[in-house]
């Protein structure tokens, strides 16, 4: 299987570099100065055990001839669209596109100019960052990606795609339902960034005041029941440990949507949650808190634009 990752980030390069250590024909998509970057240092994940130094095939924005089997794309969703035009002339008949964004627009948006068919769904769970060097930094061992058909099918493809990450040691899931692990992820990945963007602290700082461990229970119900208005309600152990999750004051656990928001970087605000509110409205649920939230996010991301 050829596999162009687009994106050598925190993410994508974790799992491009688990495929290439698997033996896998992959080829990283990456903007010109990180190509730069990429070939001095080479591609370095640590943070967990000894650093790994990879020499990846790198190519850039006009540097694609020639068809992929599965392009695996992995970047921020502002980046999204500069990213599509880029990969395009890597997708012919038979190519499969895998994305891995957290909430469901970027779906939309690539069933609209790839078709369906083509499009998997995908949801990765890796607690991953960049350093100041461009190296991959492991904060914890989790390593999980599901990939599947959007209309349920466990395809060829599927089954080749998991089969090779898990080979790679990555805990891989060829899902029959995807489309519902995608909303589920995002009720997740919202009610973790409105909780602690809006509170500007981590899950432990926020209990550990008067207050506090009502707040992220709150948030959670309301991204749980537009879920359940979509048609994909979160099942209830799901539910239980994220409540469990964002009650806890002896976890100082943040979202990267935290952690950008906090250096001033730009956050996913219109990704992950004004789409969620504005789908919220279409489906007559009531999203106070996640609405508060999202200006919240919308003040920063003007400031930060400005």
């Amino acid at each position: 299987m050829k596999v162009l990752v687009v994106g050598a980030g925190a993410t994508g390069g974790f799992f491009g570099a688990r495929l290439v250590q698997a033996g896998g024909d992959v080829t990283f998509l990456v903007r010109p100065r990180r190509a730069e970057a990429l070939r001095e240092r080479g591609l370095r994940l640590t943070g967990l055990g000894e650093e790994e130094v990879l020499t990846p095939q790198l190519a850039t924005a006009g540097g694609l001839s020639e068809p992929y089997d599965l392009i695996l794309l992995s970047v921020k969703a502002a980046a999204m669209h500069s990213a599509v035009a880029d990969l395009a002339p890597a997708v012919g008949p038979d190519t499969a596109l895998l994305p891995v964004l957290n909430g469901m627009a970027h779906l939309d948006d690539l069933n609209a100019r790839f078709g369906t068919a083509r499009v998997l769904g995908g949801v990765a769970k890796v607690v991953t960052t960049l350093n100041d060097d461009g190296d991959i930094v492991r904060l914890a061992p989790l390593a999980q990606l599901a990939v599947g058909e959007q209309d349920g099918r466990l395809s060829p493809r599927v089954e080749e795609f998991a089969a090779l990450l898990r080979t790679a040691g990555v805990d891989a899931d060829a899902s029959a339902d995807i489309v519902a692990a995608m909303w589920h992820k995002w009720v997740f990945i919202a009610t973790l960034g409105a909780l602690t963007c809006l509170m500007r602290g981590t899950v432990a700082d926020i209990n550990a005041v008067p207050g506090g461990p009502a707040l992220g229970p709150a948030i959670l119900a309301e991204a749980a029941s537009v879920s359940a208005a979509a048609g994909f309600p979160v099942p209830d152990a799901e539910l239980t440990a994220t409540k469990e999750l964002v009650t806890r004051t002896d976890v100082p656990f943040a979202p990267s949507m935290y952690r950008d928001v906090v250096a001033g970087r730009p956050a996913e605000a219109e990704h992950i949650l004004a789409d969620l509110v504005s789908r919220a409205r279409g489906l007559s649920v009531a999203t106070p808190l996640l609405d508060l939230a999202t200006l919240h996010l919308r003040v920063h991301q003007h400031r930060v634009s400005a």
